[in-house]
């Protein structure tokens, strides 16, 4: 016969066997020592034999009692190690996980669609934004100011990270409308080597040299016409003559403001978009917004 016991009352029935006095136990429960008489009483009832003798020498356990004490500590401590979980899962649906960016990556709604299949698996949990400058490739990762981030590649030191690319774009060249080679549909990368570019700070790292091209230079030295930190700074150096840049295609309509145009470059090696994360991060928040995200790009591997 199966009997349904209430975890209430075994955790009355193993304070009492500890303490081996009523009016403790009672005070360790905050409960009222006739309370906890009545509800012992009822479990004993139920058990169909007592659990404790009392008699004017104090309280001892039956063999009853001693041979159930034992099993209703493991079934206490699994209780309590359930409820630690449930706490956990919660605390994680409730948390806010930080997103970090350089530039939106928009193509195609997707933030909207790897949000709506994030927040399908946590809707408690906050999604946050946060804008990083060019300095930083690794948009927040490498400081812990962000828990996942959209990212050029390539990152520095990448062994400290893990990655799934997004987007796949060829690199443009933007320069004013009045440069010498604007009215070509397409420009040979050769025909840009001694033209000034605007380059990302140096802490950018390789992610600064992929952005100048180093790959293609064949060893050739870089002009830098001027060091750029944000979209603002790269569309005003554009429009006052002191370089040309290369972009991923995806990023063209936050330059091409008036003043600007974007050629495609023959000769460069694509650019990759890619959702990262600090390599060993295992939390559910951090993993699911991963799958979220394959989901969202139709990634096999989701």
């Amino acid at each position: 016969m199966v009997m349904d016991v209430h975890g209430r009352d075994l955790r009355y029935f193993v304070t009492t066997a500890e303490e081996l006095h009523f009016t403790r136990a009672a005070e360790r429960l905050f409960v009222s020592q006739p309370a906890l008489s009545k509800q012992i009483r009822m479990l004993e009832r139920q058990l169909g034999a007592p659990l404790f003798e009392r008699d004017p020498q104090g309280v001892r356990l039956t063999p009853v009692g001693a041979a159930l004490l034992p099993h209703a500590r493991r079934v206490l401590a699994a209780w309590d190690e359930s409820w630690a979980a449930v706490v956990r899962a919660r605390s994680e649906q409730r948390a806010t996980l930080v997103v970090g960016m350089s530039t939106s990556p928009g193509r195609g709604g997707l933030l909207p669609a790897i949000r709506s299949r994030f927040t399908a698996l946590h809707p408690e949990a906050t999604v946050r934004l946060r804008q990083v400058g060019w300095e930083d490739p690794t948009a927040g990762l490498a400081d812990g100011a962000a828990d996942v981030a959209f990212v050029w590649l390539p990152l520095p030191a990448p062994e400290r990270y893990a990655w799934t690319v997004v987007a796949e774009e060829p690199r443009l060249v933007a320069m004013p409308d009045g440069h010498r080679l604007a009215g070509h549909e397409v420009v040979d990368f050769a025909e840009l080597l001694d033209e000034p570019f605007l380059a990302l700070p140096e802490a950018a790292g390789p992610l600064r040299d992929h952005w100048l091209a180093l790959d293609a230079r064949d060893g050739r030295p870089v002009r830098v016409g001027a060091e750029i930190a944000g979209t603002d700074e790269t569309y005003e150096a554009l429009v006052d003559g002191r370089g040309v840049c290369l972009l991923a295609s995806g990023n063209a309509p936050l330059l091409t403001l008036g003043g600007v145009v974007t050629r495609p470059v023959r000769g460069l090696s694509p650019s990759r978009l890619a959702l990262a994360w600090r390599a060993g991060d295992r939390r559910p928040l951090v993993q699911d917004y991963v799958r979220a995200c394959r989901q969202a790009t139709g990634d096999p591997s989701a």
